[in-house]
């Protein structure tokens, strides 16, 4: 059987606010995961990921049904049809790895534009690591 998947950093991770509204229910498995890129935390209350070389720490849910999709879709404020610019985030396709460093899959995540990043205040997370309690 195949599967999509969405590899996750943020609200939709397991045990954080989204995951149970959105994914739950549809999740067939998920592991945890890494992804080449740049983590920000948002005054807003939740993460974005822009492209970069560090490690983003999140895991990797599987789908049987594409459909998901497009409630994902609709939660990190994203039409393909619209400019990149007028889009929350961007939703593309990345290489992750397992946490021994090891390729997993090419899979579907939500990136954020650098430019909305500094626009919105993103701070810098060292560490790729996000969790809903809100850094001092």
């Amino acid at each position: 059987m195949s599967y999509f998947r969405v590899f996750v950093y943020g609200t939709l991770k397991p045990g954080e606010v989204n995951y149970l509204s959105y994914c739950a229910e549809y999740v067939v498995e998920f592991f945890p995961a890494v992804a080449k890129g740049l983590l920000y935390e948002l005054p807003i209350g939740y993460p974005a990921m822009t492209g970069g070389e560090s490690n983003v720490h999140g895991f990797v849910l599987s789908f049987r049904n594409p459909k998901v999709l497009l409630e994902l879709d609709k939660l990190e404020d994203y039409h393909p049809e619209r400019p990149p610019e007028e889009n929350e985030y961007q939703r593309q396709k990345i290489p992750t790895f397992g946490l021994d460093g090891k390729y997993l899959w090419t899979v579907w995540s939500y990136l954020m534009l650098p430019e909305k990043v500094k626009l919105l205040g993103g701070k810098f997370l060292p560490s790729g690591c996000w969790t809903g309690k809100i850094s001092t």
